[in-house]
């Protein structure tokens, strides 16, 4: 059985399987953007029992009120997200040749999986089921929840980029060595991001999106620093400065790719998208202010955060991929020259 099931198996490029992997992630975008807007509009507890929503899979009423409308459609679009990952594993175990890309699909799936289990959590462990005066136990969840699915963004980034036929065939234009700065200021950008996107999710589970009401400045007297401090405050202050870190991160990233020997479509394109979409990131988090928290616009920023994780992600893990470029030898008019006397020791030798 396991003879016939290696056989089937073949590393080739798989065009069904890539258009599946590229349907799959669209998906996902879906999703993490339900799960954005749904917390936006505050309507995480629509719905006070999980897995069913007022006992049942299909609630009566769900489609006719907005909260339940979006808690209820982001737990569908997750069961989805759920099946379709089951699909791809399944493809993976039995028809892909390299062990480390099927063990990534069934990374995918426990990650899925725990991923609804953070969500149901979150649900179950609110100070409105447990009767408590404190939130900490669901804001917790919560914050797992949203930065789980930052990072099972990228793992499906993952699959379907070695999954696509630049990737197999090496047909993206990329086979110059790369710098090793190159590589470390990826690694940088995309932990940059991740704090980034850590503190934001924090910040919009705790309310916190308006505690600087103001932008650019931090209080109406045109100050760098808030007048006060409380958590809200420190948490929104925390996330405008971590938007500088991550700028200068990206922009240098971003030059990297433009200037390497090995700069190709893909790459060329990947520094011209990073620094386009961090303008619009950037425009989208002031616009988040000024419009005093559109539930739209809160939704696109983090929408689009974590579209740009994806991304530095996908070109940083391109790069690990690529040769590093050596150093280059000393010129020859730079050789040491040998004294005679060396020459003469070396003679009678």
């Amino acid at each position: 059985m396991a003879k016939t099931l290696s056989n089937k198996r073949t590393s080739a490029y798989k065009p069904w399987l890539a258009w599946y992997c590229g349907f799959a992630l669209l998906w996902t975008l879906f999703l993490l953007y339900a799960g954005g807007f749904t917390t936006s509009i505050h309507a995480g507890m629509a719905f006070l029992d999980w897995p069913l929503s007022h006992g049942s899979v299909n609630p009566e009423g769900w489609m006719a009120d907005r909260d339940m409308r979006a808690e209820h459609g982001h737990r569908l679009l997750g069961a989805k997200v759920g099946l379709l990952m089951l699909g791809l594993f399944a493809w993976l175990w039995l028809r892909e040749e390299r062990r480390w890309v099927r063990r990534l699909g069934a990374a995918a799936v426990v990650m899925v999986v725990v991923q609804g289990l953070l969500g149901g959590f979150r649900v179950l462990f609110d100070e409105l089921n447990i009767a408590t005066d404190s939130n900490v136990v669901a804001q917790t969840f919560a914050v797992m929840h949203a930065c789980l699915g930052q990072i099972f963004l990228c793992l499906l980034v993952t699959i379907a980029v070695v999954c696509s036929r630049p990737w197999i065939e090496n047909k993206a234009g990329l086979r110059a060595p790369v710098e090793a700065s190159t590589r470390w200021w990826g690694v940088a950008a995309c932990a940059a991001i991740g704090l980034q996107l850590v503190i934001g999710a924090v910040m919009r589970h705790n309310h916190a999106a308006l505690a600087i009401p103001t932008f650019p400045w931090s209080s109406p007297y045109n100050t760098v620093l808030p007048l006060s401090w409380t958590f809200p405050v420190s948490i929104h202050f925390a996330h405008r400065a971590g938007a500088i870190v991550v700028t200068v991160c990206l922009l240098v990233f971003a030059w990297k790719l433009w200037r390497s020997r090995a700069t190709g479509p893909n790459f060329l394109t990947g520094s011209v998208a990073i620094t386009a979409f961090l303008g619009v990131q950037i425009f989208l988090g002031a616009l988040t202010v000024l419009t005093l928290k559109n539930e739209y616009v809160a939704t696109l920023h983090m929408l689009l955060g974590a579209f740009l994780l994806a991304l530095t992600w996908m070109l940083t893990f391109v790069c690990y991929r690529l040769p590093l470029e050596q150093t280059a030898a000393a010129p020859a008019d730079r050789l040491p020259v040998p004294s005679p006397e060396s020459s003469g020791g070396a003679a009678r030798a």
